[in-house]
């Protein structure tokens, strides 16, 4: 590279951290920034990394899985499923903003609404993108399976923000149960998802609804997040964050060796059974021995990130976390669909069934990442407030989002 050019990179990068440091507020908890900026790039890369295509002999994408050709890397979902966190410093996170919003007066409705706004514009944003996007692709020779697969794709990341949506609105009830019981305000949470678990895969699981499993939904993931408002309303301490540590760890080994519980943590197709949707006692086991991790980590990590050549990324992160979430799959399917037209291309559409795809997978990650930045630029205006849209493009970006929801939906 050229060193004038080089050197201008440099001090602008330079720069940018710096700036970044200058406003960031003295009492700023860094290290639950850091926390969430973790589990948010533990989606993408994790959906990247597993999630593979295969091309059939119409040249159209099918989602498949490396796991099911390599079940034995499903550790690697252990570390990459770090929903647990994210919900977690979400709690804490909620208390501190509903304490501050009540502070100065503001209701909590108000403050409840603000919040789920913020959730959902870009939810609107992408699903409305996408509904245009399909019969254009479409037009261009784009396969109708494909269409289904990419749909598919990036409908499924959209769940995450229905159910946080509700954990949320739950926020207040949760700091009633977290000052009367402390980090204990969790444990009915983990009793129904165990019952529940106990009612579809024990001796009487024949005569079980096939529904039950949704049972797990709320309780599921509102575990984590209970702790997380038991945290910031200090009923989570060290000795606590232990015992959550290796009873969570303990756990999740019995389940895993003795009740026989699928080891990956994301669902794989072909499997009769899944750990995270709805999400059984293995996710609470994990999210648990996370949970405590994190919170013995805490002061650890805030020292770290006192550097600011490490902050400036995890804040950026944090400014961008709807737009990774929302539109990571956009960016693995802007590689893959055209390089669909050229055949079975290594760690794109080659079935994933050789431990040289996972190589050339990686590989493939800058790829990715430059792509998400890309379409980052462009979509991050949705996380914003939408000022200036009339009320007629906020119904039609309303009624395409929810023509693409449908569309999606009817294939899951």
């Amino acid at each position: 590279m050229d060193i004038p050019l080089l050197t201008s990179l440099r001090g602008a990068a330079h720069k940018t951290v710096r700036t970044i440091e200058d406003r960031t507020p003295a009492d700023r908890d860094r290290a639950l920034d850091g926390l969430r900026a973790l589990a948010l790039l533990a989606v993408p890369v994790g959906h990247w990394l597993l999630e593979g295509f295969h091309r059939d002999t119409d040249g159209a994408l099918h989602n498949t899985s490396l796991l099911t050709a390599f079940g034995s890397l499903s550790p690697a979902s252990w570390v990459l499923q770090l929903l647990g966190i994210f919900f977690l410093v979400g709690g804490h996170a909620s208390v501190l903003s509903l304490r501050r919003a009540t502070g100065r007066g503001e209701p909590t409705g108000t403050w409840l609404r603000g919040r789920i706004v913020r959730l959902g514009r870009p939810v609107l944003g992408v699903t409305a993108v996408w509904a245009v996007l399909l019969p254009v692709l479409y037009g261009l020779g784009v396969p109708e399976a494909t269409l289904r697969t990419g749909a598919t794709l990036v409908i499924q990341p959209l769940w995450f923000v229905g159910v946080y949506a509700a954990v949320t609105a739950l926020t207040p009830y949760c700091v009633r149960a977290a000052r009367r019981w402390g980090a204990w305000a969790a444990a009915p949470l983990a009793a129904v998802v165990a019952a529940v678990d106990f009612l579809r895969y024990g001796p009487f699981a024949d005569a079980m609804p096939s529904w039950l499993s949704l049972l797990n939904l709320l309780p599921g993931w509102l575990f984590a997040y209970q702790l997380g408002v038991s945290w910031g309303e200090r009923g989570l301490g060290r000795r606590a964050a232990r015992s959550l540590l290796l009873g969570g760890a303990a756990l999740f080994a019995a389940l895993l060796l003795f009740f026989h519980y699928p080891a990956s943590m994301v669902g794989v197709p072909g499997q009769d059974r899944t750990n995270s949707h709805p999400p059984s006692l293995l996710v609470l086991a994990l999210a648990a021995a996370q949970s405590g991790a994190a919170v013995l980590l805490r002061d650890r990590l805030a020292r770290l990130l006192r550097r600011p050549a490490l902050w400036a990324p995890v804040t950026i992160i944090n400014l961008s976390a709807m737009t990774v979430l929302c539109w990571h799959q956009t960016a693995l399917l802007s590689a893959a669909v055209p390089a669909s037209f050229l055949g079975e291309v290594p760690g794109l559409t080659a079935r994933p069934d050789a431990v040289g795809w996972v190589l050339v997978r990686l590989a493939w990650l800058p790829v990715f990442a430059a792509a998400l930045v890309l379409i980052g630029r462009t979509t991050r205006r949705f996380e914003a407030p939408w000022t200036g849209v009339t009320r007629g493009r906020r119904a039609a970006a309303a009624l395409l989002a929810a023509g693409f929801a449908v569309f999606a939906l009817r294939l899951a």
